[in-house]
């Protein structure tokens, strides 16, 4: 392994034990994927807070927490500080940022995901609570080596942004963030950057919702580690229609690389993305492709709901005002929640812009930081029916409502969503 004076004085243990341990993990990392050397990681997202898979790990202290979930050791290790040529910032928690009562989570939980997130605040990491955080200025610079705990936002950083991204664990993720240093493989690497499956897009590509399905198809048909490449005469994409792509597409697949031709900086042309890599498969997605996909989400016929959730990934700004613009003068049944998530940036903005008190008004809440999947599942014994337009919601929602209760989700476009939650009422197909 070839190491910089710097990482060789980490590694002997010169800027104390917790960056020390963080790479001696790194560097075993790296042997088992073969690297032989690392690359500089300058901005990372981690998936921090009190999440229930922490309750499995009986320890005193949030320290001792840490030390043994994240730095994977028994060894008394004190929280530190993460480099800080890395920037740091926090993905999804498990509750709301401001308010625990509306989504049914207790005070207790509410208050240990403050303390945890203030101990990694003073280590270093930044809370933001987003799961897009290109929306809040965590956008990494073609070439740039990122880590980042959500899945649609390794396959944005290195689609959209040509950004080098892996998709690596959440223990994995806290030790590059710590040191600063990654194994140099996968897709930090050139020459595993070429498409070797190719997609000629015949379907609807108009709206976001479109973009949600075709990424909800690509991933579906996608060979097993498959580098996709989209071609043809669609639509044209904006960034919060290829948010919605990506966060389908890593639903469906383990895609961490999606080119677009003409849209993707690596995609110039088919020829640009596809280079000499063998090709694995070739696929057109028709609009038969595309329905047999809503109705792989959407559950069958209609009935009264009581939950619809909204902003999966989390929301832009444009996307609320979307929300805004339509609910207005309508109201939510009685005995039915809409819930509509973003990051709190994206939250303030909102708020400023008057479209918050639009959705309140109509009987609506406006959360931040969180989602539904990542909740315990207190937070939704109650639902008898949900509304979505997340394909990604609609897909593990299901497993998050457990195997003993059957809890029909249905799935559409944003509109549809909010006119089944003013008429309590699912209409049909999507």
């Amino acid at each position: 392994m070839k190491l910089t004076p710097y990482e060789q004085d980490m590694l002997d243990g010169k800027f104390g034990r917790f960056k020390q341990i963080a790479l001696e993990n790194v560097l075993k990392y790296a042997r088992v994927v073969g690297a032989e050397e690392l690359v500089e990681v300058t901005k990372s997202t981690l998936y921090f807070g009190a999440h229930s898979y922490l309750e499995t790990c009986k320890a005193d202290t949030y320290d001792e927490i840490f030390a043994k979930m994240y730095l994977c050791t028994d060894e008394k290790v004190e929280l530190g500080e993460f480099e800080k040529t890395c920037y740091c910032q926090t993905c999804v928690a498990p509750c709301d940022q401001y308010d625990h009562e509306v989504t049914h989570l207790p005070k207790e939980l509410f208050d240990k995901n403050t303390e945890y997130l203030s101990r990694t605040l003073k280590a270093g990491c930044c809370i933001a609570g987003s799961c897009t955080p290109y929306l809040n200025g965590w956008v990494p610079l073609f070439g740039e080596h990122v880590v980042t705990s959500e899945s649609s936002n390794i396959t944005m950083s290195n689609s959209a942004f040509g950004a080098r991204c892996n998709a690596d664990g959440e223990e994995a993720i806290t030790w590059i963030s710590i040191c600063g240093r990654a194994p140099k493989w996968g897709f930090y690497l050139p020459e595993n950057r070429y498409a070797d499956t190719v997609y000629h897009i015949e379907c609807r590509s108009e709206t976001r919702f479109d973009w949600d399905i075709i990424g909800y198809t690509v991933g579906r048909m996608l060979p097993s580690a498959g580098v996709p490449v989209l071609t043809g005469d669609f639509h044209r994409p904006t960034l919060t229609m290829l948010k919605q792509c990506f966060t389908a597409m890593a639903t469906t697949s383990a895609c961490e690389l999606c080119h677009i031709v003409g849209v993707t900086p690596e995609a110039r042309s088919l020829e640009d993305a596809r280079g000499n890599k063998p090709l694995r498969g070739e696929f057109t997605i028709t609009q038969k492709d595309y329905d047999e996909s809503c109705r792989q989400i959407c559950s069958a016929g209609e009935g009264k709901i009581n939950f619809v959730l909204l902003g999966c990934p989390h929301y832009s700004l444009e996307d609320i005002q979307q929300v805004a613009n339509y609910i207005h003068g309508k109201k939510v049944a009685e005995g039915v929640e809409l819930h509509v998530w973003t990051d709190m940036s994206t939250l303030a903005m909102a708020k400023a812009s008057g479209f918050v008190k639009t959705i309140e008004d109509a009987g609506g809440n406006v959360l931040s930081s969180s989602c539904a999947m990542v909740m315990d599942p207190a937070a939704f014994s109650h639902v008898t029916a949900m509304v979505t337009d997340s394909g990604k919601q609609g897909h593990y929602m299901h497993s998050c409502f457990g195997t003993d209760k059957h809890v029909p989700i249905y799935y559409g476009d944003v509109c549809k969503c909010i006119d089944a939650a003013a008429a309590g009422y699912w209409k049909g197909e999507a």
